[in-house]
């Protein structure tokens, strides 16, 4: 998987698309979305406890990020279905587990945190305040461009190559800054939608 960061966010998927499935996608989503929103209180939970477990021992407890990346990886995997980036409806098993098992064409890799800075740790909730800010701004047009994007696959079946990169591009700055700040990783995430 290309990039040096380590969490790494891909998908491979056709351009052509159904052209009914802009208009059901997001219904078919609505149970994941659902489960998605449970593990993402227990990801929250778990990343409190574990600021305080990485400031007293100096690392994250043995399979906590594990499960971590297993809820990044299954929303990154609900929404490449959401948007018609994959045909594959996801499982709603979150694969756990820092490298992708590679079962599904939207891959989410990650490479533990060999050592833990706890300096970062202990200020990591305003380290991530320029990223949130300027990840806003591109998720607004992110956003314009998957309202447009929705229509193009609507009438022609084809997702727009730009358009799709740009989208994708802006999930994997937002799911690295997640990783980040749930502290998966203690390295910054780039300010880059660039894989």
């Amino acid at each position: 998987m290309p990039g040096s960061y380590p969490v790494n966010i891909e998908v491979a998927g056709v351009l052509e698309v159904p052209r009914w499935r802009p208009l059901v996608n997001w219904l078919l989503v609505i149970p994941h979305l659902v489960w998605l929103w449970v593990l993402t209180i227990a990801l929250q939970v778990l990343a409190i406890i574990s600021w305080f477990a990485i400031l007293i021992t100096g690392r994250l407890p043995e399979g906590w990020g594990d499960f971590m990346v297993g809820v990044l990886r299954y929303q990154w995997r609900i929404l490449a279905y959401l948007y018609a980036w994959t045909e594959e409806y996801p499982s709603f098993t979150p694969p756990t587990g820092y490298p992708d098992p590679g079962d599904f064409p939207a891959v989410l890799a990650s490479v533990p945190a060999s050592e833990r800075s706890r300096l970062t740790v202990l200020f990591r909730i305003f380290m991530v305040i320029p990223q949130y800010i300027v990840l806003y701004l591109v998720g607004i047009a992110a956003g314009v461009l998957l309202l447009i994007a929705w229509f193009v696959v609507l009438f022609t079946g084809r997702w727009p190559e730009g358009m799709r990169r740009f989208c994708i591009g802006y999930y994997r700055w937002s799911i690295r800054l997640q990783a980040y700040f749930f502290l998966i990783t203690d390295v910054y995430p780039p300010f880059s939608l660039e894989p």
